[in-house]
């Protein structure tokens, strides 16, 4: 498990990986569409959304979604962000995510993004319910710790490299319907320089 899986192409050094089962291969990548996801990580707390509606309803997630044709993925990040939660950040790159599922032929690359700073008032939107929590079990804070157990599976692989400031990629490949969806294989590692 620890070689890099079909799908990423950059310098990476293995973190995280593991399977249902050893012997499953990696789904075919046919075609891919991209999408964003972004976070703010303040003072010891990070902002997540528990998504309202769509794919994903009831999980806490960063806020993100399609870039539309003409947008840079960063254009297309900031736009989510204000849509979803009424701020404005310097967002700068953090990693990326290769997902795949049953429900959908193409594999979905995800950009991350994060922020240490944002301008504007926290605003719940149609889609998602803004909501801060403790970024480290370290930081002394009222807010609840991060709710793994209320987002996608492999998340908890991730996120604490987002946190950390260190630049990822990750591949998850799942199998059942959208929202019931498990992951069966997975890998992320931190990106190295060439």
């Amino acid at each position: 498990m620890d070689q890099i899986p079909p799908g990423i192409t950059v310098n990476a050094k293995h973190f995280l990986s593991g399977a249902k089962e050893a012997s499953l291969e990696w789904r075919e990548i046919k075609t891919v569409k991209h999408y964003t996801n972004a976070f703010i990580v303040h003072d010891g707390k990070i902002l997540l959304g528990m998504k309202k509606r769509g794919w994903g309803i009831g999980k806490f997630n960063g806020f993100g979604g399609k870039v539309d044709q003409g947008e840079t993925p960063l254009e297309a990040a900031k736009r989510e962000l204000e849509e979803e939660a009424g701020i404005q950040a310097p967002l700068e790159y953090a990693g990326t995510l290769i997902f795949l599922t049953d429900d959908v032929e193409w594999a979905f690359h995800i950009h991350i993004y994060r922020a240490d700073t944002y301008t504007g008032t926290v605003t719940e939107s149609e889609e998602m319910k803004p909501e801060w929590f403790s970024a480290s079990e370290d930081t002394a804070t009222d807010l609840p710790p991060i709710p793994f157990d209320r987002m996608w599976e492999t998340d908890d692989a991730w996120l604490p490299l987002l946190i950390a400031k260190k630049t990822f990629i990750g591949r998850a490949d799942f199998v059942g319907p959208k929202d019931q969806s498990k992951p069966y294989k997975w890998w992320y590692g931190t990106v190295e320089d060439p």
